[in-house]
């Protein structure tokens, strides 16, 4: 029993020895003091072998943050909606409408309303400077008790389509809910048809300016706005009107006096007045989406006499 409890003692001490001479020769570090030093060694998460790597979550740029009160508004379009609100916007939720794979409309979500809110939809006086983006669309206490639609008139849509380079590609829209069941019964024919539109964006990602999303042919349907060049309300501003492929369908507002100045919307799109002419992206009685609005009880802008808005499809609800 005696060489027992020697040999256990013996064998103590050689192992308190060997650890008084492993901390001097490592400089005197525990393996808390090397934990602290080597965060990345000490504390990280093994991938089991077979296992697939977790992805890692990219950090959103400046860009993609919005805009501080203070911060100039763009006067560029984003070159695509940023990944943040694509990953806010693109799920369905349980409220979703779902007509077919990647075609759905719901009721607008907090992430939506936060996006559009002083921009295409407005805000008072009041909330503006309260607002992480810059409000453009600021009215009175008095307009904003007024206003002709809410946020519960109107729904947030997912359409795909078909891009001038034959791609697929996801568009979005904001639209009166009581035209929702015709835009996407409407973009899902012209999809399965592989029609032709170059851009499918929120009006906000233009900063709600219409002259520069039509510069840059982009379709788009709910804008809270006047008439251009009038004080009365847009049919857009109730989100029951859509333009196609704008700036090869212009708006034109005829010159009263006979002088032939005529007032064509947007710049450049000149060349697209003359509609006897044959090009490409020409909506006209012949055209498929032309007869799908109008299968669907919309007017078209191109049948107007006083002007011309051959881009331009609306609809009367009840």
């Amino acid at each position: 029993m005696n060489k027992l409890l020697k040999s256990l003692g013996f064998i103590i001490v050689l192992i308190l020895c060997c650890s008084v001479i492993a901390r001097v020769a490592s400089d005197s570090e525990t393996l808390y003091e090397y934990g602290e030093k080597n965060p990345e060694i000490a504390y990280a998460t093994q991938t089991p072998a077979g296992s697939p790597a977790i992805a890692e979550v990219p950090v959103p740029s400046a860009s993609e943050l919005p805009l501080s009160p203070s911060a100039e508004p763009s006067t560029e379009p984003e070159a695509e909606p940023s990944a943040i609100f694509d990953l806010l916007l693109a799920a369905e939720s349980e409220e979703s409408t779902h007509y077919e794979d990647g075609f759905f409309y719901q009721p607008l979500t907090e992430p939506v309303i936060k996006k559009i809110t002083g921009i295409s939809y407005p805000v008072s006086e009041t909330i503006a400077p309260a607002l992480a983006n810059t409000a453009v669309n600021v009215v009175s206490e008095k307009e904003m008790s007024e206003l002709a639609v809410s946020y519960d008139d109107l729904c947030y849509m997912q359409v795909l389509y078909y891009n001038f380079d034959g791609e697929i590609k996801t568009g979005e829209l904001i639209c009166n809910k009581g035209i929702a069941d015709d835009l996407v019964e409407i973009f899902y024919e012209l999809y399965q048809n592989e029609y032709r539109i170059e851009s499918i964006r929120l009006i906000d990602e233009f900063n709600g300016d219409d002259t520069l999303s039509m510069e840059y042919n982009n379709t788009s349907c709910f804008n809270y706005r006047v008439v251009d060049g009038t004080s009365s309300l847009s049919k857009h501003a109730f989100g029951c009107a859509i333009d196609i492929n704008p700036f090869y369908n212009p708006y034109i507002v005829f010159d009263k006096t006979g002088n032939g100045n005529d007032h064509i919307s947007p710049e450049g799109s000149e060349i697209y007045v003359d509609r006897s002419q044959n090009f490409p992206y020409k909506i006209d009685e012949n055209d498929l989406c032309y007869k799908l609005f109008k299968e669907h009880g919309f007017t078209w802008g191109g049948d107007w006499n006083s002007c011309k808005d051959y881009q331009h499809f609306q609809k009367v609800i009840e």
